[in-house]
């Protein structure tokens, strides 16, 4: 049986996270994760807020994401952890299909991503 609680807690941070995306608001962005968060985007990893905001401050005006959930896994009551794929839209209309991982964890702010990863689909 799905755990609809870590669906919904799932869903609720990736909508954030691509409203933030979507209106080119990188403290918008960054505000979803943990103040310590393990980022790996397409550059070098950063740790915490401040190289997420910057990481999404250098992405282009007009750039859109979608998501999708394949996977969610419940280990621990103030851990959810999900797996899917994002396909991040550019201004010029190409898109960026990538695979997606995310840690979350609850914390005196709420969920929070703690860890984000996203790599190339396998071929």
């Amino acid at each position: 049986m799905p755990d609809t609680d870590a669906t919904e807690i799932l869903r609720t941070v990736l909508d954030e996270w691509k409203a933030g995306i979507d209106a080119h608001d990188s403290n918008r962005v960054a505000a979803v994760f943990t103040d310590d968060a393990v980022f790996q985007g397409l550059h070098p990893y950063t740790v915490g807020r401040a190289g997420i905001a910057e990481y999404y401050d250098g992405q282009p005006h007009g750039m859109t994401v979608d998501y999708r959930i394949d996977e969610i896994r419940r280990p621990a009551e103030q851990v959810v952890v999900g797996y899917g794929r994002a396909r991040f839209t550019r201004p010029d209309g190409s898109v960026v299909a990538l695979m997606l991982g995310v840690v979350l964890t609850r914390g005196d702010r709420g969920w929070l991503i703690q860890q984000y990863q996203v790599s190339a689909p396998p071929a």
